[in-house]
């Protein structure tokens, strides 16, 4: 084994990791898929030991590559960390954020934290990204994102909530359906009408399920999406019903267009919308601020409207 290595060729193995094959690794890098096999090739020669296992459906990290991985993951972060110390000598002059969400917090954080932080920091960039709750804590955890915003997260010891606020789930339902004439109803009428759902990976999918097993009801949607804005047509449109915290649908209730019911069920009373970062991760002086403003100025962390 030689005693140092070429660092270059590490992101050719973890975005080969990353795509879960050589091919696929090739066409995000614009390369051939030789030049990419080739370079992991070099990589464990220079190293002296394998890092990748191919299967039928594409490649695996060795123990040994995963340790790798996590190498090359902790020197991006501290290249991170490195150049938003450089900025703040800058005086926030220039940066950027990366944020991943639940669909459901859009609404709210454009029209709260985007608005102000934008309008204080016009040289800083954002990207908002859409994912479901396992994938926002995946993202964060491996440092692809420095923020992410989920509802009623699992208990996981890569992540650290930085703020938090309950919010509790609703029958959200159309003004002129039976269960809007209604100032609260039970899990069980909510199961008796056409539902429309968010898919498994969600968080308020996984918290509805828990809810109907321990009330041993059973809960099937007609309609079955990863979208907020599909459910908040099909119940517009359709007048079926769909069961969310109530801020992911503030705009339309405020519109008229939708109501929020709340629902009689002690797991759904606790549920809460989370504001996480990775454990043990430094923010950037940019990132610190979209929490704050966050924190301070969206509805999801303020007291609920009931």
């Amino acid at each position: 084994m030689a005693s140092s290595f070429n660092e270059q060729r590490l992101a050719y193995f973890f975005q080969a990791l990353r795509s879960g094959t050589i091919r696929a690794a090739a066409d995000e890098l614009d390369l051939a898929p030789s030049a990419v096999s080739r370079q992991i090739a070099l990589l464990e020669e220079e190293l002296g030991v394998a890092l990748i296992e191919r299967h039928r459906r594409g490649i695996m990290p060795t123990e040994a590559g995963q340790l790798v991985a996590d190498y090359y993951r902790e020197q991006q972060s501290h290249q991170a960390d490195l150049l938003s110390k450089v900025g703040e000598l800058r005086g926030l002059r220039r940066g950027h954020v990366a944020v991943v969400l639940g669909e459901g917090f859009v609404g709210d954080l454009m029209a709260a934290a985007v608005a102000h932080f934008g309008a204080r920091h016009p040289q800083i960039s954002l990207t908002l990204d859409l994912a479901g709750t396992n994938e926002v804590i995946r993202r964060v955890a491996e440092d692809e994102v420095e923020i992410g915003l989920v509802y009623n997260p699992p208990p996981d010891a890569r992540i650290v909530t930085r703020t938090r606020h309950q919010q509790p789930m609703h029958a959200i339902v159309h003004p002129r359906h039976a269960l809007a004439q209604q100032a609260r109803c039970t899990l069980a009428e909510v199961a008796r009408v056409d539902l429309g759902l968010m898919h498994g990976a969600y968080g308020t999918r996984q918290l509805l399920a828990l809810a109907a097993y321990s009330a041993r009801l059973h809960v099937e949607p007609k309609v079955s999406t990863n979208s907020i804005s599909v459910l908040k047509h099909y119940v517009m449109l359709s007048h079926g019903v769909t069961v969310l915290p109530r801020f992911a649908v503030d705009t339309e209730i405020a519109q008229g267009l939708l109501v929020a019911v709340p629902i009689a069920e002690p797991l759904f009373a606790h549920a809460e919308a989370h504001l996480i970062t990775r454990t043990g991760r430094r923010l950037s002086l940019a990132a610190s601020r979209f929490v704050s403003y966050s924190a301070s100025l969206m509805k999801a962390f303020q007291v609920s409207g009931d």
